[in-house]
């Protein structure tokens, strides 16, 4: 049964939890900061899931915290792929209730030191954001593989990417590559060349390490076997019947095809003709 909140958003269904009673004057109030239609909807059924979601764990409504929403994300994002907008949604979720005093104002935590690698993982997600223009999902992708792909190389250390060199590169995909499905082996080195491109953009490499990123294989019958054993070459000829015109054509194919994959064709053509001439009758 659908929800209409207003002409601009249409819920599947009443909210539920806490926060039920407040998402219509949170609607109104995402709609009067002049978000484009798409995004309001996205925000108030966001919104409405976090409030079903704080219901299902027993948080009442003077006990929900800044907290909560990346706690609800992390839940989320088991079910549903994340979206860029999410956390900013929910942040302005919980702007509104305190704007509104329904819960008490937030206090600011303090901001959490990064370790380098995740310094330079922000930047270059900036970097794809601001300067390439990537779409969300491409960039959702593209980061965690730089981020492993640096503590791979530099641990918890300083990050200097002058340091990197094409063995780093090839060793990664090489350890990474085959526990991967081959469409994510392949995102891993798309992004392990936007970002070898992005460094030298910067200067701080001067070598082309895009190059030295393997590519992967797109076989398409892998789990063919590249060859029978012996015996089962004796057996397949040995059940030819060569007493007919078929199976002389049949057994001179296979026959033929065994010595040049062997690199044993030393017939004469006169040897093949003797075997073959009764195909003409």
């Amino acid at each position: 049964m659908k929800y209409i909140v207003n002409e601009k958003v249409v819920l599947s269904g009443p909210p539920e939890g806490p926060l039920a009673a407040y998402i219509g004057s949170f609607t109104d109030w995402v709609n009067e900061q002049g978000f484009a239609s798409s995004s309001l909807w996205h925000r108030v059924h966001l919104a409405a899931c976090f409030s079903a979601w704080l219901g299902n764990q027993g948080i009442r409504l003077g006990n929900i915290s800044s907290d909560h929403p990346a706690q609800y994300l992390r839940y989320r994002a088991r079910r549903v792929r994340p979206q860029g907008a999410d956390r900013a949604a929910l942040k302005h979720l919980i702007e509104f209730l305190c704007g509104q005093g329904v819960i008490p104002p937030q206090k600011a935590l303090p901001a959490r030191e990064l370790i380098p690698v995740e310094r330079c993982a922000q930047a270059f997600e900036q970097y794809l954001r601001d300067e390439r223009a990537l779409a969300t999902a491409t960039i959702i992708y593209y980061v965690p593989f730089i981020r492993s792909f640096l503590k791979d190389r530099f641990g918890s250390g300083t990050v200097k990417r002058s340091r990197l060199r094409a063995g780093d590169v090839v060793g990664f995909v090489q350890r990474q590559a085959p526990h991967l499905h081959t469409k994510r082996a392949k995102l891993l080195t798309t992004a392990l060349r936007s970002f070898l491109q992005y460094a030298r953009y910067r200067g701080e490499i001067t070598v082309d390490l895009a190059a030295a990123v393997p590519v992967v294989a797109n076989w398409s019958m892998t789990s063919l076997p590249r060859a029978i054993e012996a015996d089962q070459v004796r057996q397949l000829l040995a059940s030819i019947n060569r007493r007919t015109t078929m199976g002389c054509r049949d057994y001179a194919i296979l026959l033929l095809w065994h010595d040049s994959v062997c690199g044993r064709v030393k017939w004469r053509f006169s040897n093949w003709m003797t075997l073959i001439g009764t195909w003409d009758g």
